[in-house]
């Protein structure tokens, strides 16, 4: 296997697709770091995988929310003396409802996970990819990527920045002997929706993590830009190439709708109907 006795970073490792990241390289014989909030899931995960392919696992806990913990992580990988020759960014949460009534702290942390780590995770580790001339990226966005998310605004427009950077690195390292590439899943069945606080969220049949890996795994070695597993996925994320903006935001708001704005939403507009009623 081409990973075997690499080095590969993986944030997010703690569940879902990062976790089965994770399961998969260590099967291919590739080294893990292992990064993410929860020490106690990330020390028994890096236990399993070494005891199961007798591969070596580090744990790194990080909030990669906050300020400089991309660097620190970086900073920890350098002591550990290990080589990373695979970055995964995985590390991501979304946000559900109004854009109005959503925290604005907890959407100013899902830009710094879902955009500001992304940035500075590359920015750090890329250089030593160059200087040998090898290496990966794999930047873990999402269908969201492909059109704007009413009710979920700032998700998708983290997404959409993740897509684009992707790409744009992919062309400018294409040449270089570094391979950019973005993981583009639907709905997966993992924790996120538990972090999202709902399953209003959720538009389509969930996916597994186990599959969506093996995908992505597959498309990077084929040298493939980006890959969107499953392909109701593929056709509703190439959906807004054939309709208008318009109809294309009447489309999506209407399947991420919340439910209770919804219902007061057809309220607000009963009782218009009713006072016209009255009038005539």
């Amino acid at each position: 296997m081409t990973n075997k006795g690499k080095w590969a970073l993986i944030t997010g490792a703690s569940s879902g697709i990062g976790e089965q990241f994770a399961r998969q390289l260590a099967k291919q014989g590739s080294h893990v770091v292992l990064a993410a909030r929860s020490k106690s899931k990330l020390e028994s995960l890096a236990s399993e995988l070494q005891k199961a392919y007798g591969i070596k696992a580090e744990v790194i806990v990080a909030d990669l929310a906050k300020e400089g913990a991309p660097s620190e992580l970086y900073q920890q990988c350098q002591r550990l003396n290990v080589d990373i020759e695979l970055l995964i960014n995985n590390a991501g949460f979304a946000t559900h409802g109004l854009f109005e009534q959503v925290s604005g702290e907890r959407q100013h942390e899902e830009v710094m996970l879902n955009v500001a780590a992304v940035v500075d995770m590359t920015h750090l580790f890329l250089p030593n990819m160059l200087l040998k001339g090898s290496g990966s990226v794999i930047n873990v966005a999402s269908t969201a990527g492909f059109q704007p998310l009413p009710y979920m605004a700032v998700y998708g427009a983290t997404k959409a920045f993740v897509l684009s950077f992707t790409q744009a690195l992919w062309w400018e390292n294409r040449d270089r002997g570094i391979k950019f590439f973005a993981l583009c899943p639907g709905s997966t069945d993992t924790d996120f929706f538990n972090v999202v606080g709902t399953d209003e969220a959720s538009v389509g049949k969930k996916d597994t993590p186990e599959r969506v890996v093996e995908v992505a795994l597959r498309a990077l070695e084929e040298g493939k830009l980006f890959v969107v597993p499953g392909m109701q996925n593929y056709v509703g994320a190439q959906l807004s190439r054939f309709i208008t903006r318009k109809q294309g935001l009447r489309l999506v708001g209407s399947m991420l709708r919340p439910r209770s704005e919804s219902v007061t939403y057809k309220n607000k507009v009963n009782q218009s109907d009713l006072a016209g009623k009255s009038i005539r």
